[in-house]
């Protein structure tokens, strides 16, 4: 196994942890749904998916990565959790680092003891200790990491994943990125670091100050209402040039072409009937 090592979110992806999905078990529309979850289905679509046909469109993508030269490491399952094939959330890596997430969902925990027991031995992880923090929220940008404040992500866990960064000798300054509206289930899900300078943006979720500080920074592609709520801004980039997309996200992958970027698609559309897509599918362990 590589140690856990990346720099960026577009570095070569040489080593990438996934799980297969498991049945689908959330309560969407009872009376005990709760409460952050009733916000987020006001700006995601939600659907029980069929759990076969997620398995098969994840296998695709597994061959995909595995013919670019990506190690595909496949963590234990966690029954009984309608997510935990977005590991994504689960930790992720800075630098050399390896943070594991504080999930706001208690029903979401238990994705996460797989891969504790994983890097059990590893020297260089770290356990957070307060407030909440998933990496659906978490991007390498440069020097600094940009951290959405989404339903899942509170300032004490920003506050708190700084100081571990501090601890451990990273000079890395952890930037808050609020959103104009409730029920924001992930950053990724609007905004994603393609390549070096290149970004997806949904705008309408963000305050003006906020997308004129993504504009200095980045050159922004747009996305538009209705690509956000099917997730199509929730892309992977596996090396400076190369991102795939989800099949049928045609306009985004011409404007990715378009920056002379190769653009890989696959059909994500049963993993998207709950709110995540590629990223969220894929834990990157080590880019080059």
């Amino acid at each position: 196994m590589h140690t856990p090592h990346a720099t960026s979110e577009f570095g070569t992806l040489r080593q990438v942890a996934m799980r297969y999905a498991g049945d689908f078990t959330r309560d969407l529309d009872g009376p005990d749904v709760h409460p952050v979850l009733a916000r987020q289905r006001a700006t995601s679509m939600w659907a029980p998916y069929d759990t076969s046909t997620v398995r098969a469109q994840q296998d695709n993508l597994i061959g995909l990565l595995r013919s670019r030269g990506t190690e595909v490491i496949l963590l234990d399952e966690a029954p009984g959790c309608s997510a935990q094939h977005f590991p994504r959330d689960i930790g992720f890596v800075i630098d050399d680092v390896l943070v594991m997430a504080r999930l706001n969902s208690d029903h979401r925990r238990p994705e996460a003891d797989a891969l504790a027991h994983l890097f059990a031995e590893a020297p260089n992880v770290v356990q957070l200790d307060e407030g909440t923090i998933e990496g659906g929220d978490v991007m390498l940008h440069r020097d600094s990491l940009l951290v959405g404040l989404s339903e899942e992500t509170s300032p004490a866990g920003i506050k708190a994943l700084q100081a571990a960064l501090t601890g451990r000798g990273l000079d890395r300054e952890v930037t808050p990125i609020p959103f104009s509206v409730d029920g924001i289930v992930h950053l990724d899900d609007h905004f994603t670091i393609v390549a070096p300078d290149t970004a997806l943006i949904h705008r309408t979720v963000f305050p003006p100050a906020q997308v004129r500080w993504f504009e200095e920074r980045f050159d922004l592609i747009e996305v538009t209402d209705d690509e956000a709520l099917a997730v199509q801004a929730n892309v992977l980039a596996i090396a400076p040039d190369t991102v795939i997309v989800a099949a049928g996200s045609d306009r985004i992958a011409g404007q990715l072409t378009a920056r002379g970027l190769e653009v890989l698609a696959v059909d994500y559309s049963e993993v998207t009937k709950v709110p995540g897509s590629l990223r969220c599918t894929t834990l990157p362990l080590n880019r080059a």
